[in-house]
């Protein structure tokens, strides 16, 4: 049954059991009527229990059972399925309001039938998702490559053969320490790649939690969309998105895109009379109101439809693709090394040029035992396998992976959310910013700091007749988005966005207003919701007591005074506005946006009682106020550093020119002496202009005002036609194409619309261009961090194909075993790539130029540090492979020894090489990076043990101090040489 769930306190209270009671001789009439009405099938369904008695009594019995009997899948496919016929039939929207125990105003009271209750019967507002990859799905990707899979042959067959050979005590550690050290290899890059998956899945989730606003206990609240539940009121405006399926309650002008769910691109009105059906998913695109939610989560079209998508994030940037064409040209590279490296071993194996440890010759001919043949050819195979697993630089994607999900986790704590992986490094090589003023450059805090009527100054209002303040009155609070809550103890609290929280702050401290008893004495026939194009809102309204109708238009002053044909003056007379009137008029709009005010001007007219539309010509003009929005600090100093950066700043705002110029001024975006005819535009000016007019000047405009969402995408295209990598900041709705259009859109959390941070790469959290700076830090770290890790990964490349091939076309052997190599490439893939991928930005990265469109990611820089360490490399190896047994006076397996360990420390001693492309100091900041000396520590230590204890696994000999001093020694040498190659100028093209 319906009602037969209500708490204890409930009936505790007299005017509540009178409130149930209603409910339940509503329920028991509109049940009967069921019976008589057979269409009604809609109700046997939401009613699942037969019985029309409501036992009042027994409802403490049952409080935890709050809803018991509504049929929730009944009242979603209501919705889904846009089922007015049985909405009517129901009994309407209101009907259901009651039975969902909410209020049309005030929402649900929340000690009643709290949000957790209704979340037990009705569900959460979250869908199943797919199951994400597991660990063994990365493990198993691994076992999918090629050369893995045929080095593991080749270590089961000589594992094989080994152990009948040898023995299985003697016969296992040539194969088994190959399948050891591959197995080691693949559980740290799936480990690796395991947790960064999870890392990106939990970003997505946090970038799924948007803020929604709901009437609770009769205030207007924010919650997380996930805490939406069945009975919410949820208060929409343009550019939400539809938390949840429902009915419309109430609001003006509401029109939804539903091309998400249906694929009509054209917009759909929705109302009370023929369509009060709003869809998950959907966006609002113009108008507001209020909506009941009747299903969430999984129950409705959208969770529905999402429960079946999964959220992958193996998303390929334009720099792992470049990446991947790198690494397919590096490994066809290492295939023909390897191959000639087989070739090469092969021919002298057979011609009787190789040897065994005993000094005597591999093959004999014929004499030679099968067994000894096979062991040979899986060793030689083996090598050459190897070598191609070391060539193939499949560090690089891992490192693009590590530093994007390090970049993204730690500009989430510098307030942006990075909603598109591209956008990271993208930003790097921004070479324009355009940025929107309001939020973003001033802390949009405003305040009505001026107030003229007409010409004149008004300091209060007490100075104002009764009739002027009473339209006042009326120009403030109703035609406005905002709202006000009375509290019992404190000040009011005030709703809604910044320009209408400061009017309304006015209005209640200036004008003595009061909100809500003011709204009740008006009726509002039709309202015109802000405009970022007429850049203005207008109501009509009609006072209850008079019939009086008014229309009331609120918006930029200019724009607002050319509808205007009469004027206020304080005494209450109404005078015209002629040519000098209008002139002393624009100077006081002027005067304020001089004093950086954002300049709102009111008008109203009073219109015909039949009147139906809002009238727009011979207004009078009520006054002018003037609002001021601080500067955030430090945005000047940010300013300025993008200027540094060779990144150029240009602001994109719809207040008029003279308030644009004075912030623009302000933050260091105009400096004193700049050409303000070329560098300030309006935005009218720019569109009106042809297409190569705009090409010409574009890159010269600093500051263009009066811009309407169309100027700024014209803006966007025209930058990316003359080469720029642009940025666009945007929060409204209208901005979606440009910032789609943007090499990198970056929307506003604070104020921005759910439309704007679909369409962006970046949500900035805090509304703070140092915020965007910051973005542009990071997405340059990251582009520096992988040229680190290239160059350090093709060094280690380079010196191994090169000594690999030599030493096999010239002494028939390769110095690295195929577990030495591995080892090699663990330290060079996985853990290279964790050290360098990790650095933190640096303010050196703000002094350099954007890397723009063009510059090839393998810089003149990098290739003569990596080519003089690759030869510096392969120089002391061979040496140490042709004469290191005399040098040191040791035996072969001693010598191969010192050169697995000067190889391993070389990597060791370059990775600090690394750290820096440029600079000579590579240890500046190295204590801030506690990862890249861990690694380092690690890497150190696990050689040691390679060297000294897993001999048998290793293939190596222990060394004395002296040998590990001498290939200290050798290795540390590549600091010096590092330090002397910078001294040589390069272009870095």
């Amino acid at each position: 049954m319906f009602l037969s769930n209500e708490r204890d306190s409930y009936l505790g209270k007299p005017h509540k059991r009178l409130q149930l009671v209603f409910r339940a001789i509503y329920f028991v009439a509109f049940l009967n009527k069921k019976r008589i009405d057979r269409n009604t099938l809609v109700l046997s369904q939401l009613v699942r229990d037969p019985s029309y008695i409501v036992d009042i009594e027994s409802i403490n019995d049952h409080e935890k059972q709050l809803f018991h009997g509504i049929n929730k899948e009944a009242l979603a496919k209501l919705v889904r399925e846009k089922d007015f016929n049985s909405l009517l039939q129901f009994g309407g929207v209101l009907q259901v309001v009651v039975i969902l125990g909410s209020d049309q105003k005030g929402g649900i009271r929340m000690h009643e039938n709290g949000v957790e209750q209704r979340k037990v019967t009705f569900g959460s507002n979250i869908y199943g998702k797919p199951q994400a990859k597991s660990f063994l799905s990365f493990v198993v990707e691994g076992f999918n490559d090629t050369t893995i899979i045929i080095l593991l042959i080749c270590a089961v067959l000589s594992l094989g053969f080994g152990i009948k050979q040898h023995g299985p005590k003697e016969g296992w550690y040539d194969g088994g320490s190959i399948i050891v050290a591959v197995i080691l290899v693949l559980a740290v890059s799936s480990i690796s790649n395991f947790k960064q998956s999870r890392q990106f899945l939990k970003l997505s989730e946090e970038s799924k939690d948007i803020k929604v606003e709901v009437m609770r206990e009769r205030r207007r609240q924010e919650v997380s969309i996930f805490d939406i539940v069945v009975g919410d009121v949820v208060c929409l405006k343009i550019g939400d998105q539809i938390p949840a399926d429902g009915l419309f309650l109430d609001g003006h002008s509401l029109q939804v895109d539903e091309s998400s769910m249906t694929g009509e691109s054209d917009h759909v009105q929705i109302n009370e009379t023929q369509n009060p059906f709003l869809v998950c998913g959907t966006k609002v695109m113009d108008g507001y109101g209020h909506m009941l939610v009747t299903s969430v989560g999984a129950n409705n079209a959208w969770g529905q439809m999402m429960c079946t998508i999964t959220d992958d994030k193996n998303e390929q940037t334009p720099l792992q693709n470049r990446l991947n064409k790198l690494t397919k040209y590096i490994g066809n590279v290492g295939l023909l090394v390897a191959f000639l490296v087989l070739v090469t071993l092969m021919i002298r194996y057979f011609m009787g040029h190789t040897e065994n440890g005993s000094g005597q010759k591999e093959f004999v001919g014929s004499k030679t035992k099968a067994d000894d043949i096979m062991n040979s050819l899986i060793r030689i195979i083996a090598a050459a396998v190897t070598i191609i697993v070391v060539a193939i630089p499949e560090g690089l994607p891992l490192a693009v992976t590590l530093t994007l999900a390090y970049s993204m986790r730690r500009m989430m704590l510098d307030h942006a959310m990075v909603r598109k992986l591209s956008a990271c490094e993208t930003m790097g090589s921004a070479t324009t910013i355009c940025t929107d003023k309001t939020g973003t450059l001033t802390l949009n805090q405003m305040q009505v700091t001026e107030f003229f009527l007409g010409t004149e100054m008004i300091m209060t209002t007490s100075q104002l007749a009764p009739d002027v303040v009473q339209l006042l009155q009326e120009a403030a609070c109703l035609n406005t988005t905002g709202d006000v809550y009375t509290t019992p103890s404190g000040p009011p609290e005030i709703c809604g966005g910044p320009t209408e929280k400061a009017i309304l702050s006015w209005a209640l401290t200036s004008l003595l207003v009061n909100f809500n008893q003011l709204k009740q004495k008006y009726q509002i026939l039709h309202v015109e919701v802000f405009n970022s194009q007429k850049k203005r809102s207008g109501v009509l309204v009609t006072k209850n007591s008079t019939g009086k109708v008014h229309t009331h238009w609120k918006g930029a002053a200019e724009m607002i005074l050319a509808m205007c044909s009469t004027y206020y003056v304080k005494s209450g007379i109404i005078a015209p506005i002629d040519h000098e009137e209008r002139k002393e008029l624009e100077l006081k709009i002027e005067y304020m946006a001089s004093k950086s005010l954002r300049c709102i001007a009111f008008a109203y007219k009073e219109s015909k009682a039949e009147s139906q539309a809002l009238e727009e010509t011979e207004l009078t003009l009520l006054g002018l106020v003037g609002l001021k929005d601080p500067c955030r600090p430090g945005v000047k100093e940010a300013v300025e550093s993008c200027k540094a950066a060779g990144v150029s700043v240009k602001m994109i705002t719809g207040d008029n020119v003279f308030t644009a110029k004075s912030i623009a001024f302000e933050c260091g975006i105009l400096q004193p002496g700049e050409d303000l005819n070329i560098a300030v535009i309006e935005g009218s000016a720019f569109r009106n202009y042809s297409q190569e007019e705009r090409m010409e000047i574009v890159e010269k405009i600093r500051v263009m005002a009066r811009s309407s969402p169309f100027d700024k995408l014209l803006m966007v295209e025209c930058l990316k036609q003359k080469g720029h990598v642009v940025a666009v900041t945007g929060d409204g709705t209208n901005d979606a194409p440009a910032l789609k259009a943007a090499d990198i859109g970056l929307s506003m959390g604070i104020q921005g619309t759910e439309v704007a941070k679909e369409s962006s790469d970046i949500v900035i959290l805090d509304d703070n261009f140092n915020t965007v700076v910051t973005v542009l830090k990071w997405g340059r770290c990251v582009y520096n961090n992988i040229q680190k890790f290239i160059q350090f990964q093709l060094t280690v490349n380079v010196a191994a194909l090169v000594i690999n091939f030599v030493a096999a076309a010239s002494s028939g052997e390769v110095p690295l075993t195929a577990v030495q190599l591995l080892w090699v490439n663990l330290i060079m893939d996985t853990l290279g790539a964790l050290a360098l991928a990790t650095e933190r930005p640096s303010s050196d990265l703000m002094n350099k130029n954007p890397v723009g469109r063009t510059k090839p990611l393998i810089t003149g820089v990098m290739w003569r540090n990596l080519l003089a360490q690759a030869l510096y490399q392969v120089t002391v190896l061979l040496i140490l492979q042709f004469k290191g047994s005399a040098i040191f006076h040791v035996n072969k397996k001693v010598k191969d020894t010192l050169i697995f360990n000067t190889f391993v420390l070389c990597q060791v001693f370059n990775e600090f090489n690394a750290r820096n492309l440029e600079k000579k100091n590579i240890f500046h900041g190295i204590l801030k990076n506690r990862l890249f000396v861990g690694i380092v520590g690690v890497t150190i230590v696990l050689q040691v043990i390679m060297v000294e204890f897993l001999r048998r696994f290793a293939d190596t000999e222990r060394l004395n101090w002296t040998q590990w001093a001498a290939c200290i020694g050798i290795s540390s040498l590549s600091w010096p040489i590092g330090w002397i190659i910078k001294c040589i100028p390069v272009s870095n093209k």
